[in-house]
């Protein structure tokens, strides 16, 4: 029994150690991760990116990079036609930490945009240069 339960006991680990590689897009990621700095340097040199934020309305509110779009991370499949004339630019997505941004990253990537997740997200993003607007 002990031999079962050590062997549960791994896989179980294994499958959580998969899925938290998973969510971070550390693994099975079809898009870039990019740093706060090379997304403040994107966004102050290129007119080829757009900006998305996927925190909630509430967490926008509160403070928001300087002419990012919101689309909250649960409404971002039903409101991809808002994303339309953004279809053949570089999509930066953040959200609090880079957790829910990965997320709408596989979304968008499914979907045939071209996403950037900030890695460290807004948390990340408050150590740039970038104008935080409320």
């Amino acid at each position: 029994m002990k031999k079962y339960m050590d062997k549960l006991y791994w896989i179980a680990m294994a499958a959580l150690l998969f899925y938290f590689s998973y969510s971070k897009g550390w693994i099975l990621a079809n898009f870039e991760s990019i740093t706060p700095k090379q997304a403040q340097t994107l966004l102050m040199n290129d007119n080829n990116v757009t900006l998305l934020d996927v925190r909630t309305i509430k967490e926008y509110k509160s403070g928001h990079i300087r002419g990012a779009k919101l689309i909250p991370l649960g409404k971002l499949e039903a409101n991809l036609d808002k994303l339309k004339a953004d279809r053949n630019r570089k999509i930066i997505v953040y959200c609090r930490s880079g957790s829910r941004s990965v997320a709408a990253s596989r979304i968008l990537e499914k979907h045939g945009f071209v996403p950037l997740n900030v890695k460290q997200g807004m948390v990340g993003l408050l150590g740039t240069d970038l104008e935080v607007v409320k």
